[in-house]
């Protein structure tokens, strides 16, 4: 496991868990309280140094997983964040809502299903609201991810939920947040090593990871003269609630992440600073970028 200073040198091959979870089905969208092992989001681990100080953040899919990692990293950091989050996932919001008061920072959870264009532009009034009407990093995190083997059985209804969630909502919650974004501002997307590496199993998700993916280099190109940056995160296989709920098929989850040249799943909290990084004004001449955290699944 990893050792409780972020910084101190470790063998990353055995840093965390290694292949050989259990089987653990739960409905989606899941939750990481209920996992095995529960994964890492930095809540004992990370450590702020200022690099965000007084900073204003929206995070979707904020309650557990990625989301949740960024988010108390940029609270440990400084900023105050509002977390978006489905009804459904409460438990998790609020465990992640006390870590991010725990920082000394103002925290606000904000349910609702963001597959509609009025929820996406309620979402971003009632953010602008409790962070006091300027918003400086949005991380476009929230993600739906169903594992189907034949193409034949994914339904209508499941590849139209897949695009609203991960790239609709990616759209309206841009355009909405946009007004509201100062120079030097910050925007944050996440994609996938699928939108470079599709699973078969996957291609309804793996084709929105793309989508995201270009959708990020070419607002970045827009948004650059206006003193705004839009860079992209691309995870490999993550020990996320997403995983055990419908991400993958059960008799995958045993072996999950055994295929990167780590040999073993990433973390949430391996991931929480390189949003940091991206949010911080250390990367202002990073533009239209995707930082591949994928235990050595090279992005091209």
């Amino acid at each position: 496991m990893a050792d409780d200073d972020q910084h101190a040198m470790q063998d990353p091959t055995n840093q965390y868990p290694e292949p050989g979870f259990p089987e653990q089905p739960q409905e989606a969208p899941g939750l990481a309280t209920d996992m095995t092992p529960k994964p890492d989001h930095g809540e004992e681990s990370y450590k702020g140094s200022g690099k965000l100080k007084g900073r204003k953040a929206l995070v979707t899919g904020g309650d557990s997983g990625i989301g949740r990692a960024a988010a108390i990293a940029f609270a440990r950091e400084g900023a105050d964040v509002v977390i978006n989050y489905l009804p459904e996932e409460e438990a998790d919001a609020q465990e992640t809502l006390a870590h991010l008061k725990e920082a000394g920072v103002h925290a606000t959870g904000v349910p609702l299903d963001i597959t509609s264009e009025g929820n996406c532009r309620a979402l971003v009034d009632q953010a602008i609201n409790a962070l006091g009407g300027n918003l400086d990093i949005l991380v476009n995190n929230a993600g739906k991810q169903v594992a189907v083997e034949d193409i034949a059985d994914i339904s209508t209804d499941q590849f139209d939920r897949t695009y609203k969630t991960n790239v609709y909502a990616m759209f309206w919650i841009t355009k909405f947040a946009l007004p509201h974004m100062p120079k030097g501002a910050t925007i944050i997307n996440t994609t996938s090593i699928q939108a470079y590496q599709p699973s078969p199993h996957l291609i309804d998700y793996a084709s929105t990871k793309a989508a995201i993916a270009n959708f990020t280099h070419g607002l970045a190109k827009q948004l650059a003269p206006k003193g705004i940056r839009v860079n992209g995160v691309a995870p490999g296989p993550v020990w996320t609630p997403l995983q055990p709920s419908g991400g993958q098929p059960q008799e995958a989850i045993p072996k999950f992440g055994e295929q990167a040249p780590l040999g073993r799943a990433g973390q949430p909290a391996e991931l929480g600073p390189v949003y940091v990084f991206l949010a911080s004004q250390e990367s202002s001449y990073i533009v239209g970028e995707i930082i591949g955290v994928t235990g050595g699944q090279h992005l091209p």
